[in-house]
This record gives structure tokens, sequence and C-alpha cells, in this order.
């Protein structure tokens, strides 16, 4: 019977040894033991002494799977003589843990040492890696995406000294639309979302302004070319900029897709097919997502995503907006903020993973401004009755609740229904490096290491993480300081503050309140809130005790604030002060003593005295 089994490229390296039927007990026979002990270390390349439970024994069997090196795992849990063995291995290297590493009969250690060994390239050449040891890597770092976060890892680890190379490629749409360096943020994503929310209240404040005393005669209508003219330019400038800047920090810039073909090793494919490979020492993944479609009839045919939207050269007309997240209610916003005919249809309900309060006020406010919701239903067809700029659209839905189904024309439809990560066609498999099956994002550790050690994954493609650009940002910095500037600082990603830019803004840092009661329990929490009225909104008598707010406080940790929320004008600009006294742990009491700017929105949370559970009116009726 076999004592332990080979470790190769990641199939099953457990013993399957039984126990023996018990026996009388005997005195073991250490010098037996001791040469069978010499003799794996010296019949076996890589020989790992492991237990099948032990963590830094899988994962220092890991890093020799994603460096393609066979090993040979003795499991001394469920070997026969495992306790004597591992005593006589403490004899021998005076270890007397587990995992104990040999390579080519070096002793190496347990797994810091043979991490660290990894690091400092010694491991490579116990291994007998001439490759290694005669052909360096060409770079110190190849990051895979030229978003927000990879770009910014980019430029820290060059300005710490390394050489550097950043690939970015955009895979067109169906509709053939694509962009420049920056990622989606840029030039998809925030930037143009936040300009067109603000084209849109420019259209509030034009009719607010009558009441103000401003006149003009001639009659006034927004022009879509002119706008998506003016934010596509901007975008170029940040693009240019951006490449500019890559250069001057002295990192190569490649507009290539990138795919792992071997270990430490890229091949790289330009918009004209050529091929250039690259090896690095050190790889992160920072590919991004991409919008989802139904996988329906007509969908990629006939149906836009965000990713089309913003350089849209046309106005869409009547638009459906398929999806309920935040990407959906903000472009059905500001479209409907710009004078279109705009309808969101909800498969169940808005804006998973936010408070839910917050999240029905918000899509109450649109709908009283205009934006029109079908709910519970989900698009089974699109087909197209007339080609055109923007044309006309049928869809067909069904009820997500029995066999009801309505149809309605459309000149476009836009899908807003999650976005996926961009993983599945970049290699992984070929090293190793493990993803969620179900969404394609990467699990990491709490440095953002992946399974195989020399690739680090950040941004939106984090199993479990959120997705935001300020995250990926401060993650590729942080890990770039880490990797080459001995720091040892790690990402924080609690307590990250963010807005949903809908035509009533949305604001939050914390927990959302259902998610603070299923953590702490409803007993120990305290709620205050309030309605308010922004005084800019008095005047032209804009919709009072509309914007609220509330503060989620911990009543075990000193009425600690742990969930913060805002809906009204600029809560951006209020939730981002906020957010720095939640990292500092506010609680109630200061904001209490805080003494608030009079008039503005945020004061409102130096002044709340009014709790949930109390009952009592919160409706405002001055400033």
């Amino acid at each position: 019977m076999a004592e332990g089994q080979r470790g190769r490229r990641g199939e099953g390296d457990l013993a399957a040894m039984a126990p023996p039927p018990p026996v009388q007990t005997r005195l073991p026979d250490w010098d037996g033991l001791k040469l069978r002990v010499r003799n794996l270390i010296a019949s076996h390349r890589v020989m790992i002494f492991s237990k099948s439970y032990c963590p830094y024994c899988n994962k220092v069997k890991e890093l020799f799977r994603s460096l393609h090196v066979d090993y040979y795992a003795l499991e001394l849990d469920v070997t026969e003589d495992g306790a004597s063995i591992q005593q006589v291995l403490a004899e021998l290297t005076n270890q007397r843990t587990v995992p104990n590493v040999f390579v080519n009969g070096t002793h190496i250690g347990g797994c810091d040492a043979t991490y660290q060994a990894y690091k400092d390239g010694s491991l490579q050449k116990l291994l007998g890696d001439n490759q290694t040891i005669t052909e360096p890597y060409e770079y110190d770092l190849i990051i895979i995406g030229g978003g927000s976060g990879g770009l910014a890892c980019s430029k820290e680890a060059a300005a710490l000294g390394k050489k550097v190379m950043v690939l970015d490629y955009v895979v067109p749409t169906p509709l053939g639309t694509t962009w420049g360096l920056g990622g989606t943020c840029v030039n998809v994503g925030c930037i143009p979302k936040k300009l067109m929310h603000q084209a849109a209240l420019l259209g509030q404040a034009l009719q607010d302004s009558r009441k103000y005393g401003w006149q003009y005669e001639e009659q006034v209508k927004h022009n879509w070319e002119t706008m998506v003219e003016a934010v596509q330019n901007y975008i170029g400038s940040l693009n240019w900029g951006y490449r500019v800047s890559l250069r001057e920090k002295s990192v190569t810039y490649l507009n290539s897709y990138g795919e792992f073909v071997e270990p430490h090793k890229i091949k790289a494919t330009n918009r004209k097919g050529q091929v250039t490979y690259h090896t690095a020492e050190t790889f992160v993944l920072a590919t991004g997502e991409r919008p989802r479609y139904l996988g329906i009839p007509g969908d990629k045919e006939f149906c836009i995503t965000s990713d089309d939207l913003f350089s849209l050269p046309y106005c869409p007309g009547k638009t459906l907006v398929v999806g309920a997240s935040y990407v959906a209610l903000e472009c059905a916003g500001f479209l409907a903020g710009l004078g279109l005919d705009v309808t969101v249809m909800v498969r169940s309900i808005l804006l998973r993973g936010f408070d839910q309060e917050m999240a029905e006020k918000v899509g109450a406010y649109m709908e009283t401004h205009g934006v029109k919701f079908i709910r519970k239903f989900v698009p089974v067809q699109v087909e197209q009755l007339e080609q055109g700029m923007p044309g006309r659209l049928k869809v067909t839905a069904k009820s997500t609740e029995g066999s009801e189904t309505l149809e309605e024309e459309y000149n476009t439809v836009l899908l807003a229904i999650g976005r996926d990560a961009c993983t599945r066609n970049i290699g992984l498999q070929t090293i190793g490096v493990k993803i969620n099956e179900k969404n394609g994002k990467v699990p990491v550790n709490d440095e953002e290491q992946t399974n195989v050690p020399y690739v680090y994954a950040i941004g939106d493609i984090l199993d479990g993480k959120l997705e935001l650009t300020p995250v990926a940002i401060q993650a590729g910095r942080l890990l770039a300081q880490r990797l080459y500037g001995g720091s040892s600082k790690k990402c924080d990603y609690i307590n990250v503050p963010t807005t949903v830019f809908t035509p009533l803004e949305y604001g939050s840092c914390g927990y959302p309140e259902q998610k603070a009661i299923d953590e702490y329990g409803e007993q120990n929490l305290e709620v205050y809130h309030t309605l308010f009225w922004p005084l800019e909104w008095t005047v032209p008598g804009r919709d009072n005790n509309t914007c609220y707010a509330k503060v989620i406080c911990n009543k075990q940790d000193n009425n600690r604030v742990i969930g913060l929320h805002v809906l009204g004008p600029n809560a951006g600009e209020v939730t981002q002060g906020f957010a720095a006294a939640i990292k500092c742990g506010l609680t109630k009491e200061l904001l209490d003593e805080t003494i608030g700017i009079h008039p503005t929105c945020a004061e409102v949370f130096t002044t709340m005295d009014i709790t949930k559970s109390s009952g009592q009116d919160i409706t405002q009726k001055g400033c």
C-alpha cells in the first residue's frame, strides 16, 4: 500500500491509508523510521511532510501546483507511524510543525519559509529552474486591465522603481462601440453618467429660475448630439492624459488583449491580430466587468447597454430601461430629466444591496417626476419594427408571478441587469487561478492575492467586494506599496461611502438598516431620521418633505454610527464628509455636539432628535 500520493498539477494528494486494526502497543523502530524519512527526502524532487487538514500545508501545495512542479506529500495524520515520523523530522530539522518541505534534498522549512524562498528566488534555484536563472523576467509587474485600479497600481509600482507593463483592450460591444484607455468609469461609467446627470439637473434649474426672477422668451429644448459631443471630447482628453501619465512614469502601455499561456507568461494580441509574448515576476488582474445581456431573441441585435449609451450618436427617444440596478435608475433618471419618455421594467426590487427604505423613496421620487415603472415583468423577446436612428422596437414581456404578458413599442431598449467579470477568456485556467464559477469573480485573501502566489486581483472582479472606482484605486495603490515599498497597509473595504446619482441623489455609508438589524439585532439599534426641505427648493415650491436622512446607531457601542443615509441634492458631497467621521468612530453624541452650517442640507445630521421607535412625526414646516 502506498504511503503517500503524488501531487500532479492540481490533482488530489491526500494519502488513502486506512487505519490499521488495533494491535498491541510496541516501540517504534527509530532507526528504520529515520532511514525511511531519509529515503523519502532523497527520492523526491519535492517532498512535503503534511497533514491533510492543515491550511498551511495546502497553501504550500498550491504554490508548487502553480509552478507546475510535481511534489510528493505524506499526510502524517492518516499515515501509520505519522506521529513518530514527525518526531524523527523534529530531530533531523529542529522543526516540529507541518508543512515540512524539502527540495532536492535541502530542507526549506514551513509555509512562510517556502514562500520567502519563492519570493527571493532561492526556491527556483533549488528546483533547478534554469529558465528562471538564465532568463530573467522581462517585467517586474504586468497589469492586465487599464482601468482606474490597474492604472493606479501601475503608476505606484513604477514610482517605486519597478519595470511595469499595462495591457488594455476593449472588446467591442455587439453594436461595435469601443473606447480608449481608462476603463469603465472614465469612458462608459461614472464620468459620462455624472455629466449627463448634471445636464438633467440644469433642465430642472431652468424651470426653477423663473420663480427666482429670470425671464426668457425663447423655448428651451435639449440637443442630445451637442451634449454627447461635449462629453466625449472631455473623455478623450482624459484618455490622452492617462497615456501621457504612463509615459511620464515609464510604464509600458500595450493596447492589446492579454492571455496567460504558461506560468509567468502572457500572450498579447493587438487589434491587427499581431501577437507578442511577455513575462513578469508578478501579475495583477484588473480586467473589470462588462454589461450582461438577457439571453433572449433580439437582445444583442437590437438592445443597447451603458457601454453604448454615452456615445450614442442620436437621441434615444422613447426608452425602456430593463433592470433595477443603480446603473438602470441613474440612466433612466437623466434620460427623463432631458425630456424623454422613459419606462423602467423591474424584475423584483430596486437597488438590491442598498437600504430598501431609501431605494423605495428613490423610486417614488422618480415616479412622481415622469418615470414609469413596470414591476415584476421581464422581457422575453425584442423585435425590430423599423430601422433608423433610433428606429422602432417591439418588446414582449412576461410576468414573474403568472402567465400574463404585455407588448409595447419603444425607440430604444437599454439593458442594465448586471455585469459579468472579464475573467473567463484570459487563460486563468492555464496557470491554475481559481474563479467563482457562478459569477466569474476571483476569490482573494486580505492582500488581494489569488490562490496562485504571483497573481493578484483588484477592482470589480473581486469576489464579495465592493464594485466602486475609488475602492479599486485605493486597493491598487496599496498593493503596489506592499509589493515594492515595504508597506503592510491593506485596503479597508468597510464603511466605504457611495452615492447613486438618481434625479434625487442617494448617498450612504455603512450598514443598510435591514442588514444592521440582522447583524446587531433590532433591540440593540436606534435609528434617528427626519424629512427635510432644501432651502433652494422653497421659492419654486418643489417637493416639500421628500428629502430624507437617517443614521443607524449601535446602542451597545456608545451609540456609534454604523449607517448613514441621505436622499437629497448633492448627496455625494454630503456623504463624503460624514464618511471620514464614521471611519473615526463617530457617535450620535458627537453628531449632536457638532454645530451645523446654516442653511445647508447636511446640517440635518446635527439636529436629529426623533427616533423611528418613537413613532413621532418627522415632517418639516420650515428651515
